[in-house]
């Protein structure tokens, strides 16, 4: 069976944006599930202050569960910010460049600062994770909670991140290559790339 040449990129590249919407899927939910934990670290914010001032009853395993949650949420939400293009950025030079150079620059800084930044901080928040379980780390408070589940947290989140970076730089490539729309450049103001609507290489191929 012969192969030819000119489909082999094209199923590469369907191949590549069905990755990306499953990872942009994983992380919306994931998003959307860290929207929750901000009701639930109010609710036993309100719920403490309640029992310490109104029955003098308290426990720093309630103040340390706040913390975790809060954590969580930032951490664990950084990859659907990133999804939403709601990070910060300093778009003194970018704003005033083409669609297309807007996505080399969001190309070159995902491969070689997002991703290796995140890589790093994935490998030694993994170590610190493993140790921190085998000796069962606790809280030094009376009363507080075990600190290796929210070690866990932190390579889960730069996981997560990692995985919402190539999904962008997937996007942005199909985007150079005629396989997406332009939508990533802002019409509503947020800059996403949305894979479903192929450009007009994807919908001939």
């Amino acid at each position: 069976m012969r192969h030819n040449p000119e489909r082999l990129p094209a199923t590469m590249m369907r191949s590549l944006l069905a990755l990306s919407r499953l990872i942009d899927s994983l992380n919306e939910r994931v998003g959307r599930l860290a929207a929750w934990l901000v009701l639930a670290c109010v609710l036993i914010s309100a719920g403490n202050a309640v029992a310490r001032y109104g029955f003098n009853l308290s426990s720093n395993a309630y103040l340390e569960i706040q913390w975790y949650l809060y954590s969580t949420v930032f951490l664990c939400a950084s990859g659907y910010t990133l999804r939403q293009n709601a990070h910060v950025r300093i778009d003194l030079v970018s704003g005033h460049l083409s669609p297309r150079a807007r996505a080399w620059v969001d190309i070159f800084g995902a491969l070689f600062m997002l991703l290796p930044a995140c890589a790093i901080i994935l490998w030694y928040g993994w170590n610190a994770f493993l140790e921190s379980y085998r000796i069962g780390e606790m809280s030094g408070d009376a009363g507080g909670l075990a600190r290796w589940p929210i070690k866990l947290v932190v390579p889960l989140a730069f996981l997560l991140l990692i995985l919402q970076g190539a999904s962008e730089t997937i996007k942005r490539v199909a985007f150079l290559r005629g396989w997406v729309g332009e939508d990533f450049t802002g019409s509503d103001g947020k800059g996403r790339l949305e894979v479903p609507g192929l450009g007009k290489r994807g919908r001939e191929q």
